[in-house]
């Protein structure tokens, strides 16, 4: 039993240290950060939340930052403490042992994989809407997956499916590409953001923000849970991805200083830019409205406000800003897959290192396709939920680990300490546990199975094929 709970050490970790190529810089991470963030949440689901909790959505997204706040501490700390990669995965590999670690890693590739295949689903009605206005039309069966809009004979997603293979070939080609991408995307998404704002911030009408907070922090309206609590656990998905900046640790110059910088201004930047834009949102449109806008509630402002030549430019933003969250969360994913197959717990194909382009080629691709196909052929209406609760399973364990490290190692070298533990940790545990409580039941089904077919995966392979059985 106690072999289950077998740790590595850091300077294991540090050893064992990637030939993956050093580039990255604060400002590249917090762009790598921004471009995780900034997309779905204000180009998507705006709608659904201002729906849920009115013009207190703005206090939604401040409840989920807030949450991603503490736990962005905590991830800081363990970044300096630790800086390879993996991200919660080799943090709880140090702090609770090999088990946890797989069953963490394994919850995070879900995390990645699904995330980024519900995001491409919102990627392709953005484009295909983009298409249209430009005069050119796909054909409706290969514009979603079956059984995604009522009414209407869809098949195979074509556009999310091609989308997530070019990403992939982007990420395998190398970082420096990746982050050239990444930094040029977020730069236009950026300015179509205050574009936005510039333009719309004119027409708020401040009754419309009455009643502010119609709901309450947690209601029933209509069968279904309204207030700014559910809202925060819907747009929680929003921040999703900042955790993979922590992945990028051995490819990152000086990464116990400039990792903890990127998180914490990644998410200080976003949270503001989303603040303001929901206040515009709901202050120009009534929040009722959003429902015949729920797949680009961005473009409900602008027929309020007649702006209509607007539209196209924000539907290129809205499709770079959901690029750039499939971008970082496929290289998220890329990078914990990897480092499981470096600690032997995944097969070595996962871990190969191409000698040309310095990345994990085979792996990246592997999963690429894999989520490509999902993006292409799955309904992911109801999964979408799913990434939600492996990410907050994830922030848990990550915050545990911060106040289970202080004190059985309190001595050991921090770049970065998250101030206020044991306060803060145990803040982020109480606000994950709250925004677990949002979730469906089904949810919860769902993810015990996802759990189930891991360790099925551990105990037939990694356990025997660990690295770490050399030493044991």
């Amino acid at each position: 039993m106690s072999s289950l709970f077998r740790k590595k050490s850091i300077a294991d970790l540090e050893k064992n240290a990637s030939p993956l190529k050093r580039t990255l810089r604060t400002w590249d991470l917090t762009f790598l950060g921004i471009g995780a963030i900034i997309g779905t949440g204000i180009f998507v689901l705006t709608g659904k939340g201002a729906l849920t909790a009115g013009p207190a959505l703005s206090v939604s997204f401040l409840v989920a930052a807030i949450c991603c706040g503490f736990a962005g501490f905590c991830y800081a700390e363990f970044a300096s403490m630790a800086p390879v990669a993996g991200s919660a995965y080799t943090y709880s590999y140090i702090a609770f042992g090999e088990i946890i670690a797989f069953i963490i890693g394994w919850d995070l590739i879900l995390e990645y994989a699904l995330g980024v295949a519900t995001v491409s689903a919102g990627w392709s009605g953005y484009f295909v809407n983009l298409l249209d206005n430009l005069g050119i039309h796909i054909p409706t069966i290969l514009t979603a997956a079956a059984g995604t809009t009522p009414g209407v004979t869809t098949v195979f997603d074509l556009p999310a499916f091609i989308v997530v293979l070019v990403i992939t070939w982007i990420i395998s080609i190398g970082i420096t590409q990746t982050k050239r991408a990444n930094d040029t995307m977020v730069i236009i998404k950026l300015a179509v953001i205050v574009l936005f704002i510039i333009c719309t911030v004119w027409f708020i009408k401040p009754q419309n923000w009455h009643p502010f907070n119609p709901y309450g922090l947690y209601s029933y309206h209509n069968g279904t849970a309204a207030g700014i609590i559910p809202a925060a656990s819907i747009v929680f998905f929003s921040f999703i991805g900042f955790d993979a900046v922590s992945s990028s640790a051995e490819e990152t110059i000086n990464p116990s200083k400039t990792l903890p910088r990127g998180i914490l201004l990644s998410l200080v930047i976003s949270t503001i830019l989303y603040i303001i834009m929901t206040l515009i949102m709901t202050g120009v449109v009534p929040f009722k409205m959003f429902s015949k806008y729920l797949n680009a509630p961005v473009l409900a402002v602008l027929a309020k406000t007649g702006q209509s030549w607007l539209s196209i430019i924000v539907s290129i933003g809205a499709i770079l800003g959901m690029t750039t969250v499939m971008l970082v969360q496929l290289y998220g994913q890329s990078r914990i897959s990897y480092s499981m197959s470096r600690d032997g717990l995944f097969p070595k194909f996962f871990g190969d290192v191409d000698k040309k382009h310095q990345t994990p080629f085979k792996g990246t691709w592997f999963f690429g396709i894999i989520t490509a196909l999902a993006g292409g052929f799955i309904n992911l209406n109801i999964l979408s939920e799913l990434v939600n609760i492996g990410t907050l399973t994830a922030f848990i364990l990550v915050s545990a680990g911060v106040l289970w490290m202080r004190h059985s190692q309190p001595d050991l070298h921090r770049g970065f300490k998250a101030p206020g533990v044991p306060f803060t940790p145990i803040i982020a545990i109480a606000f994950c546990l709250v925004l677990i409580a949002g979730l469906n039941w089904v949810t919860w089904i769902r993810f015990v199975i996802w759990l189930i077919i891991g360790l099925c995966i551990y105990f037939g392979y990694g356990r025997k094929h660990a690295t770490i059985n050399s030493k044991h």
